[in-house]
């Protein structure tokens, strides 16, 4: 399932927990998954793809982070 993340509403942004989620969640290296935090809090929409299986997992974790996403 692809899913996009649009922003990331919280104040202070914990960058390290936001990097660690994507390697977790979206199956990426440290190096991506950090570019890939970097581009989502710099206020661009970045797309990764999760298992099916884990997907309600995955929404719990994206809101418990106030990341805004959208479904595909």
């Amino acid at each position: 399932m692809i899913i996009k993340l649009v922003s990331c509403g919280q104040v202070r942004p914990d960058k390290r927990a936001i990097t660690k989620m994507l390697e977790e969640v979206a199956g990426m290296d440290s190096g991506t998954a950090f570019e890939m935090m970097e581009i989502l809090l710099d206020g661009d929409p970045i797309e990764i793809e999760v298992d099916g299986k884990s997907t309600s997992s995955v929404f719990r974790t994206l809101r418990k982070m106030e990341i805004e996403y959208e479904q595909d």
